[in-house]
């Protein structure tokens, strides 16, 4: 058997239909125990984004969203949004939207975890899946799994999906050679991973926002140029979606297969990566920064990956295979270019000619660039984790991370975009199979903090934890941060309406 052949068998038992509807069925169980927390506390979110300052030990609510989003939003929101329209049709959008949604409650639950179980490692915040899977279940062996495999997944499968993108973008608008886009990454990336994770932090602070909303502006226009077609758009959709239009009838099933799939790619929610940022975030209570992150779900998929979604069907640049038929399209609308970015640059080329592939290279770059990062703080924080105990071995194993996620990305950059789909896939998959059932045994302190929140702000407080009030005994760092905040006594500036 080839590698490819291996990677496809193991992805096709890890992306089983148990996951796939798995993550949509997780994601409506806890919007309906936070009873759609997502919606009711939609602007306290806004507000929520800009609490809480960077101190020694963690960094701002604002940074911990954007370390999130440096992760959530990457090459998924170029390439992976047009693989889904190939192979699921323009229905898989919507069941992207559907993922989003939903999932922005699973990304409260595991968020609101990492903060409630955080620690603080070498005089700086540490929290994720590993943490509250030891702490708060305490089963020490699933905490360890976890930790190994967010570092295989974040440390190596990953990070090659993104400089694969970046690279093969490069060369479809540049022409530059992908061996001169691996040496530019591995210099820019150790620039920045050897300088910790404030350095971190204050790069995707400065980039992400910027790009976002660029990207989203460029497709506003592009949506605006064709605004005619917007109507027949939004129907394609929505009838792709449920099987009402008869052009992708074949592919209804596949629609939610691979808008689900991609959509927990793109958004994460429940995957396991937003927690490690979030439990980085110096917050008065847990709940800010679950309600931040949900909100970080629906900047990624309701508006980047929408962005994508709506400049490939309006422009009709993009293919629709026929799963009944080898090398038939149901749709065929780009010629000679390869599943992924290559797409999106047509889209974009198509109505802006000397800009549009220019420009989406540039995006993606940027895009991916800061996945990239953002997955070696992921991995850096489980070998935290896996050696709090032994600072040699921590500071040893630190260095081998930081050269290994560069090698990684140089490989990423030469080998074929199938492969470096199939791994990344395969680590998305272990990872959210591990941290979705870890969730579901421990969503009681999440859904307490909560509660405790709601609590504190109908009572005219500025909220903060006290983990013994709410049922937790094993998060002593609390009693620190609790004498923090009461110190500066900040009011509340907008009181939670039920």
């Amino acid at each position: 058997m080839s590698m490819q052949e291996i990677v496809d068998f193991f992805n096709g038992l890890i992306w089983s239909k148990a996951l796939i509807y798995g993550c949509l069925v997780v994601g409506l169980y806890f919007s309906v125990r936070t009873r759609f927390a997502q919606v009711r506390h939609f602007f306290g979110m806004l507000r929520l984004m800009m609490d809480g300052k960077s101190s020694d030990a963690g960094v701002s609510s604002f940074q911990a969203l954007t370390m999130a989003l440096a992760g959530r939003v990457g090459t998924g929101n170029i390439a992976g949004v047009a693989a889904a329209i190939t192979f699921g049709g323009p229905g898989a959008l919507f069941w992207m939207w559907m993922v989003a949604f939903l999932g922005a409650s699973t990304a409260y639950i595991e968020s609101a975890l990492a903060q409630i179980y955080k620690e603080k490692h070498d005089g700086q915040f540490r929290g994720g899946p590993a943490f509250y899977i030891e702490k708060g279940l305490g089963i020490k062996w699933y905490a360890v799994l976890f930790a190994f495999s967010a570092i295989l997944a974040c440390g190596v499968l990953l990070p090659g999906i993104q400089a694969n993108s970046i690279a093969d973008s490069l060369k479809n608008a540049l022409g530059v050679d992908t061996a001169v886009t691996a040496a530019i990454l591995a210099v820019i990336l150790g620039f920045i991973i050897f300088g910790g994770v404030k350095r971190i932090a204050k790069f995707a602070e400065i980039i992400v926002p910027f790009m976002a909303l660029a990207y989203i502006i460029i497709a506003i226009v592009i949506v605006f140029m064709n605004i005619g077609e917007l109507p027949n758009v939004l129907a394609l959709i929505f009838k792709s979606a449920f099987g009402a239009e008869a052009a992708f009838g074949a592919v209804v099933g596949l629609a939610v297969e691979w808008g689900v799939k991609r959509g927990v790619y793109s958004n994460e929610a429940g995957q396991g990566t937003g927690p490690h940022p979030a439990g980085a975030a110096n917050v008065s209570h847990p709940a800010k920064q679950g309600l931040v992150q949900a909100f970080s779900v629906y900047v990624d998929t309701l508006l980047v990956c929408s962005a994508t979604g709506f400049m490939l069907i309006i422009t009709g640049m993009y293919n629709t295979v026929d799963p009944n038929k080898e090398g038939a399209f149901l749709h065929h609308g780009v010629q000679n270019v390869g599943v992924g970015a290559g797409y999106t640059q047509t889209a974009m080329e198509s109505v802006l000619p000397g800009f549009g592939s220019m420009f989406v290279a540039f995006a993606l770059f940027f895009f991916a660039f800061t996945t990239i990062v953002a997955y070696y703080y992921i991995a850096e924080t489980n070998i935290s984790y896996l050696t709090r105990h032994n600072d040699k071995l921590r500071s040893t194993l630190m260095l081998v991370l930081k050269l290994a996620m560069i090698v990684m990305v140089v490989f990423g950059c030469l080998r074929t975009a199938e492969l470096a789909w199939g791994l990344g896939d395969m680590g998305v998959g272990l990872m959210a199979w591990l941290n979705i059932i870890a969730i579901l045994l421990l969503q009681k302190p999440a859904l307490q903090s909560l509660k405790d929140y709601e609590r504190q702000q109908k009572e005219g407080k500025d909220p903060i934890y006290v983990p013994e009030e709410n049922g937790v005994n094993n998060a002593p760092i609390w009693k620190e941060i609790g004498e923090q905040f009461k110190q500066l006594d900040t009011p509340v500036k907008d009181r939670f309406i039920p």
